[in-house]
């Protein structure tokens, strides 16, 4: 996905396909000179809970670990567009609460490990994590991969929502992607964007959609992935949570 150049990695569902919306998403404090309702005591953290995996919103569905060897990913060759099947492993680990002042935050850590029935060396590594804020329905996720490119995309949704996006362009200050050199000017992403939809069976599909300026081609290259994840582990509490449960923190 993103900045991978040999076989970039996004997606888009088996089952049911979404639409992806042409028009950018309101994200709070994305378009604002200032992020809306911040209060004048911004060092004051407010009261939170132990137990992240009861806090987390939409996100909770998300909490777990995951495989499929179903995925697909559309990615740009020098002769054109390649399809390739992949396999995936996704692990989301509940963390502690985190406070920015008065901004509370519960969160999942993940790592996305992918690779093809053709070869046994790593397609796609990511890290990052899925964060959500309560009082303003913001969710954020962030994304490092080791090929030198950051994100940070964001969204909102409502804690039952069935579907989520989030999204990030290059150059916003706020939902923005950072790239090395070589990326920037040989294989740009200008916009990143994945939907999620939860689905009935508890499974969960994503669609990844990246723009990609590769140099001497115009237009971007339409970047996409797609892959339906299904649990094969229950998530473990935070480390808080579990202390709580042992009885050594209150």
């Amino acid at each position: 996905m993103l900045g991978d150049v040999a076989a970039p990695v996004e997606r888009y569902p088996r089952a049911r396909p979404l639409v992806i919306a042409a028009s950018p998403m309101q994200i709070p404090g994305a378009s604002e000179g200032s992020m809306p309702n911040i209060p004048d005591d911004i060092f004051t953290e407010p009261e939170n809970s132990p137990d992240t995996l009861a806090n987390l919103g939409p996100l909770r569905r998300l909490a777990g670990t995951w495989a499929s060897d179903q995925g697909v990913d559309i990615n740009p060759k020098a002769d054109g567009p390649e399809r390739r099947v992949f396999r995936e492993h996704i692990r989301m680990e509940p963390i502690d609460s985190q406070a920015n002042g008065p901004q509370l935050l519960y969160g999942l850590r993940y790592h996305i490990h992918i690779n093809t029935p053709e070869e046994a060396i790593t397609f796609h590594d990511q890290v990052g994590y899925w964060l959500w804020e309560p009082a303003t329905g913001l969710i954020m996720q962030s994304i490092a991969i080791p090929r030198g490119q950051v994100v940070l995309a964001g969204g909102t949704a409502k804690p039952d929502d069935k579907q989520i996006s989030v999204e990030a362009r290059r150059g916003d200050p706020r939902f923005g992607i950072c790239s090395t050199t070589f990326l920037d000017e040989a294989f740009r992403t200008d916009y990143y964007r994945i939907d999620i939809t939860f689905n009935g069976d508890g499974s969960w599909t994503y669609v990844t959609r990246t723009d990609l300026a590769v140099r001497g081609k115009t237009p971007a290259f339409d970047h996409r992935d797609t892959n339906t994840l299904r649990r094969i582990a229950e998530p473990v509490p935070n480390p808080l949570a579990l202390l709580v449960k042992e009885g050594v923190a209150t």
